[in-house]
């Protein structure tokens, strides 16, 4: 039957603004400013300028480290995650599902409650292990604060994400062909080898270049565990740059930031490409997802992975538990001496404390609803009026999060340091470039699973209601909201998740009375009060727990690949 043409097809003018209106403000105009900046110096074109910024001794050795503990860590996270998907996807091990959600919650805690943890869990002074008898001896230098330290940290924080995109490509293999390599005589071994890697490749090939990317623009593990021991990165370099100087040096590090920019915009459109190598994979309808009964020869392998949840996971959380139980830090921890006094501290009596955690509940609450919001607008014209620009829209919505964090705060700072047009009102230092930073960042994950949703959606239920005399806004509201619901319900619970424990886009832009709960850590950290930042920690933790454990009891409902751990 032929489809019916859409009566709404006749003024696209609302769908464009729709579309392009939110790109243009939110990823455009602030990346065009810094890139304005960044090549230019007093209004001028200066390309000189950026190269004395660029080719100092300390930009050269920032972008060495950033390069060094990227390429690093992706190898290794790459490395565990893509076995650990390997045999997720392909062996029914029990638990194997359990597995992947706690997995993915490691790579979902914050990366600078992470690096708290881990370093409350192996210095001389650690509760945990002076708690269990295993502290080194007093004076022994940490070996978390170190490159080696941040690298291994990266990966093991990174490891996730690969996981996920392997695991995507693993997913979309067709099972007839691994049986019609079983029947000519290859073994598990030589099949996995031979066979399903080589046609997972690309996705193994993109994992590496997002984990390499997301290393690039990590703030919170590289601030914690380097800026004491002085092995600084881009990011780290540029946050002491701009937290010393002030605005005055906002040309200098817009400069830096464009290393992170290229570096980072050229590895996620890598890995775009790389995936969409494979889509050409088709096959019978079956996948490999538990393709071979678990057994003895895997058990081995599977205690390996629970140990890895175990090391990435149950032992930081331990860490951080144990080190807010103490009455000080570097004591251990008894029945006699536990105490919930740091908590007391950061959630009643600390006004700085209380205070990020109710502008962190309030911003992040507010960009989920903003987002989403955005998402349904932005997907709906998409799916119905200006579908060639679909590819395009969604690969400039993905860039602000792709970008390092901090490259899009400065972004935000030289796009409102000045006074607005006609208002004459900078926000500059006030919540609303916190807020404004994270609808930017964090837009395409309010936008994927509405995305999907509206893709799987019978067009002809609303063709019907257009028949009826129903018009646009009718059949939107009463057709298309409650199908797209549960999507857009996830997206927004994946945006406060995300966004509640946010450090680095906020380490630039936050002022008095603007604190987040990721801005209070690790400010307690860097004043060397360990066990509230533990408290911090692990009530953040908890929060972002109970968001994950709801996402995962909505994700029935919800199309497939809109939860990445699904």
């Amino acid at each position: 039957m032929r489809a019916i043409a859409s009566p709404w097809q006749r003024a696209p003018l609302g769908s464009l603004l729709t579309v392009l209106l939110p790109v243009f403000l939110l990823v455009i105009l602030p990346i065009g400013q810094l890139v304005t900046a960044g090549l230019g110096r007093g209004g001028t074109w200066s390309p000189s300028a950026f190269a004395d910024v660029v080719t100092t001794r300390s930009a050269i050795l920032a972008t060495v480290r950033s390069l060094e503990s990227g390429f690093a860590s992706a190898l290794a996270a790459t490395t565990i995650g893509a076995a650990c998907a390997v045999a997720i996807t392909l062996w029914r091990m029990p638990g194997r599902r359990t597995f992947a959600f706690l997995f993915v919650l490691s790579m979902m805690m914050a990366p600078q409650v992470i690096a708290v943890a881990f370093i409350g869990m192996l210095g001389p002074s650690s509760p945990l292990l002076l708690t269990l008898g295993l502290a080194p001896e007093p004076g022994s230098p940490n070996p978390m604060r170190s490159g080696g330290g941040i690298i291994a940290l990266l990966a093991l924080h990174h490891a996730p994400l690969a996981f996920v995109v392997v695991r995507a490509g693993l997913l979309r293999v067709p099972r007839d062909m691994v049986e019609a390599a079983q029947i000519d005589g290859a073994s598990r071994w030589q099949t996995v080898t031979r066979v399903i890697l080589p046609l997972v490749r690309s996705h193994l090939v993109a994992a590496g270049l997002l984990c390499f990317a997301a290393a690039l623009g990590n703030f919170g593990i590289p601030a914690v565990l380097g800026l004491s021991s002085g092995y600084l990165t881009l990011p780290t370099l540029i946050y002491r740059r701009l937290s010393s100087f002030g605005p005055s040096v906002i040309g200098d590090v817009a400069s830096l930031s464009l290393i992170l920019l290229v570096l980072a915009t050229a590895s996620v459109m890598l890995a775009r490409h790389a995936v969409r190598r494979s889509a050409g994979l088709t096959g019978d309808g079956r996948t490999l997802d538990a393709l071979w009964a678990g057994g003895a020869r895997v058990a081995p392998f599977a205690l390996l992975m629970w140990a890895l949840v175990g090391v990435g996971l149950v032992l930081p959380l331990a860490s951080l538990l144990t080190s807010s139980l103490v009455p000080s830090y570097g004591m251990a921890l008894t029945l006699s001496n536990a105490t919930a006094d740091h908590f007391v501290e950061v959630l009643v009596r600390q006004d700085s404390t209380v205070r990020a955690f109710r502008n962190s509940l309030l911003f992040s609450a507010t960009a989920a609803i903003i987002c989403t919001v955005l998402a349904v607008g932005i997907a709906y014209a998409l799916s119905r009026d200006v579908r060639r620009l679909r590819g395009t829209v969604e690969t400039l919505c993905e860039l602000p999060y792709a970008l390092p964090g901090v490259v899009l705060a400065l972004a935000a700072i030289l796009l409102l340091l000045k006074p607005l047009p006609l208002v004459g009102v900078s926000l500059y230092g006030t919540a609303a470039i916190i807020l404004l930073a994270y609808v930017s960042r964090f837009l395409p994950l309010a936008l994927k699973p509405v995305t999907a949703s509206l893709d799987q959606f019978d067009r002809s239920i609303e063709e019907a209601a257009a028949l009826c005399g129903a018009g646009r806004l009718q059949s939107l509201r009463h057709v298309v909201l409650p199908a797209v619901a549960p999507g857009a319900a996830a997206g927004a619970l994946m945006v406060f998740l995300i966004a509640f424990n946010e450090l680095t886009v906020s380490a630039l832009l936050w002022s008095r009375g603007t604190e987040t709960v990721g801005v209070v850590l690790f400010s307690l950290e860097e004043a060397g009060l360990a066990s509230t930042a533990a408290a911090v920690g692990i009530v953040s933790s908890v929060v972002v727990g109970a968001v994950m454990g709801v996402l995962h009891l909505l994700g029935r409902r919800l199309p497939g690949g809109s939860l990445p751990w699904s």
